[in-house]
């Protein structure tokens, strides 16, 4: 990840590490950039890789080479990807989609039995604890860009995000039962989803 530190590929070692014993297979969802889909492709995965952004996906093909990633321009919540995965992962993407409780159960559909689920998003601070977490995120960013460097992508951006944390958890709850949900310092909160068997 050298030269490409930033709030996002700040969490690939969270997807990274709930990837399940015996996967072969990976969803990268918003691939932007391709770095995700890289990573994964270096765990050994065969990676489908989505994005809506066809221009973006090129320059990640570009980059980050064609044989062993398929690179797919489309929209996740009506492509037809012809089959389920042992990891779907979706980061700073799920804040584009309309519809949230929509998107957490499509990416569920997309997930394999006992295959994982990892959403890493964007949510808007509405509570002091949000605030206060934001306050040790500046920490964390200056820290981390003064020792790796912040880099900037070049995928679209969504801001404000359209929901608070305490509509994402609560979306979380009700599509993905038994799912792990925390916030984090960058801005950011984590969803890890088992399918069960």
């Amino acid at each position: 990840m050298t030269g490409h530190w930033n709030h996002n590929t700040h969490f690939h070692p969270r997807v990274l590490a709930a990837i399940p014993e015996g996967a072969r297979t990976a969803l990268d969802v918003g691939a932007g950039n391709g770095l995700l889909a890289r990573d994964l492709a270096d765990a050994g995965l065969e990676v489908t890789a989505i994005d809506l952004d066809g221009t973006v996906l090129d320059a990640a093909r570009a980059e980050h080479g064609s044989t062993d990633v398929e690179w797919v321009v489309g929209d996740v919540m009506t492509a037809d990807l012809g089959q389920r995965f042992d990891v779907v992962a979706s980061i700073a993407t799920v804040h584009h989609l309309p519809d949230l409780p929509a998107a957490l159960a499509r990416l569920a559909d997309l997930t394999a039995p006992g295959g994982v689920l990892v959403v890493v998003g964007l949510a808007e601070s509405t509570r002091v604890r949000d605030h206060l977490l934001g306050l040790v995120g500046v920490v964390q960013h200056r820290w981390y860009s003064w020792r790796r460097g912040f880099w900037e992508h070049s995928a679209p951006t969504c801001w404000p995000p359209p929901h608070s944390y305490p509509e994402v958890e609560q979306a979380v709850r009700a599509v993905l039962m038994g799912a792990e949900y925390r916030q984090h310092p960058l801005w950011r909160y984590s969803v890890t989803w088992r399918c069960p068997r």
